[in-house]
């Protein structure tokens, strides 16, 4: 049993300080940084930043595979007094352009080929792009460096981009504090070692997936930053570099139990994340028959308050479709329709508790206010809780257990999508008069995305042209898995489209 874990918080920066000079730290393809060699790399690319933008607190953006670029940048911007803004490499030019102008970023390094992709509207006045192998050479030639920072643990980090139930993806803001001890707590759950070796293979730009490089960190151990194009990929990786520690997605878990590993991949395995959707019983069932000595962590979090709950591996067998129990520094309540504490199998709202919730959103005081509430009073934190609008229930022994969404956020390949940003889409193709983006179960997707459409009157052929202008404009994991043409959309008694009758007549 680990000791429980430091309650206080540092600067986010301080990471990279965390293990031992000659271990390795970060395995790319043509070489691995040491532990001494990340401390270098993050002072010096800390110090180019703070000569390229001097204004404190502006916000520098990242959009790039993974490499290391992006995995200093979380860091080195943190160090510089600035804060990062990763963008999903998956994002095409609309959604890039509405974080890069909500955000008011500076500055944009990215692969050269996604800079040449962006147009001119794209891109906010003022804000600066360079190609990440440029950023790399001239933080080198400038040869200045930076130590770790001394910045007010509350300060604003980062701003992760998440798709809401309704418009365009908002900014959430996370502190040093929340990402400090999101990883000592990730760290203390899994039991994490110097010796551990992460494949990182989820986006940098969601909270799970730039954990994996602040816990392992924190540890002492190395990341492997892994960008796949089949999961067979995954599967050799893990044979290649002994791989320890594999967090995924339930979609990509599916892909990976169906394929055959290796004594090799399967040796090294100590445990495994899930997140992002929950596993099912066939899925956890495949899971402990592939690797038998490897322990399992089913989790379930919201990028507001990053994680919220994990069930021990020792309950997975008996209990495998429990949410599990708070994580450390993490307060979970339920909390009924009347406002006070659920009974046990009582449904209610989960409110989340304590440093790991967030600072809202960015520019948004309105979406903040929804959401960000002041705790309850049985809180033994208080302050800001998130109300994740997410229906749970508590059973006897503790365990908590999902029970379903309160908004229609779409929840596919591990991806939160807005069903009203693909709507808006769709309409301002001018070849439908009406659309709703709905989310049906898949078993590979998790939730597959069905749009459901009038035709414009009078539109040339917008059954063969509205996929084509789709494809174009959405990101691989927004496009619709199908599109269903009707002549009138249902109506409820407002006069709305009713969503749940389409819901239902999908699902039948």
């Amino acid at each position: 049993m680990l000791p429980e874990p430091d309650p206080t918080a540092y600067p986010i920066d301080h990471i990279a300080e965390r293990g031992a000079d000659g271990d390795p730290a970060l395995v790319l393809r043509d070489r691995t940084l040491s532990h001494a060699e990340l401390r270098e790399r993050v002072g010096r690319l800390a110090a180019w930043l703070a000569n390229e933008v001097t204004e404190p607190g502006a916000r520098v953006a990242s959009w790039g595979a993974k490499g290391e670029l992006t995995c200093l940048m979380p860091l080195a911007a943190a160090r510089a007094g600035l804060v990062h803004v990763p963008v999903n490499p998956l994002l095409k030019h609309a959604q890039v352009a509405h974080i890069q102008a909500d955000s008011g970023a500076r500055l944009l390094i990215g692969t050269p080929a996604r800079i040449k992709g962006l147009g001119e509207g794209d891109v906010p006045q003022g804000c600066r792009l360079i190609a990440e192998q440029d950023a790399l050479d001239a933080a080198a030639a400038l040869g200045a460096y930076l130590p770790p920072s001394k910045a007010d643990p509350d300060t604003l980090a980062a701003i992760l981009y998440t798709s809401g139930s309704t418009g365009k993806p908002k900014g959430v803001m996370l502190s040093h504090a929340n990402m400090w001890l999101g990883a000592v707590s990730v760290v203390d759950y899994l039991g994490m070692a110097p010796d551990d070796v992460t494949l990182s293979v989820l986006p940098l730009s969601f909270d799970y997936g730039q954990n994996q490089l602040f816990s392992t960190w924190y540890a002492g151990g190395s990341v492997v930053p892994f960008d796949y194009l089949f999961a067979r990929d995954v599967v050799k990786a893990c044979a290649a570099h002994g791989v320890t520690t594999l967090a995924a997605v339930p979609p990509l878990w599916v892909q990976l139990t169906e394929l055959e590993w290796s004594d090799e991949a399967v040796a090294s395995m100590r445990r495994m994340t899930n997140s992002g959707g929950a596993l099912t019983v066939d899925h956890v069932r495949n899971l402990r028959r592939i690797f038998p000595q490897a322990r399992l962590f089913p989790m379930y979090g919201l990028t507001e308050a990053f994680r919220s709950t994990y069930l021990d591996p020792a309950l997975v067998d008996s209990h495998p479709t429990s949410m599990g129990r708070a994580i450390p520094f993490a307060e979970i309540l339920v909390i009924n329709d009347t406002g006070d504490l659920a009974a046990p199998g009582e449904e209610g709202e989960l409110v989340h508790c304590g440093p790991l919730v967030a600072q809202g959103y960015w520019r948004d005081p309105e979406r903040t206010a929804e959401r960000f509430k002041p705790a309850p009073a049985m809180s033994r934190y208080g302050g800001v809780a998130v109300w994740s609008g997410d229906r749970v229930k508590r059973a006897e022994d503790g365990l908590l257990y999902f029970v379903g969404r309160r908004d229609s956020m779409i929840k596919s390949l591990g991806n939160r999508i807005s069903p009203q940003e693909i709507e808006e889409v769709a309409l301002a193709t001018g070849l439908v008069a009406e659309a709703v983006a709905l989310g049906i179960a898949d078993e590979r997707l998790g939730q597959a995305v069905h749009l459901v459409v009038r035709a414009e009157p009078g539109a040339e052929d917008p059954q063969g042209a509205l996929p084509k202008v789709l494809a174009k404009e959405l990101p691989n994991f927004m496009q619709p898995q199908v599109i269903h043409w009707r002549d009138a959309m249902p109506l409820n008694p407002n006069g709305k489209i009713d969503r749940t009758a389409l819901m239902l007549e999908l699902q039948a």
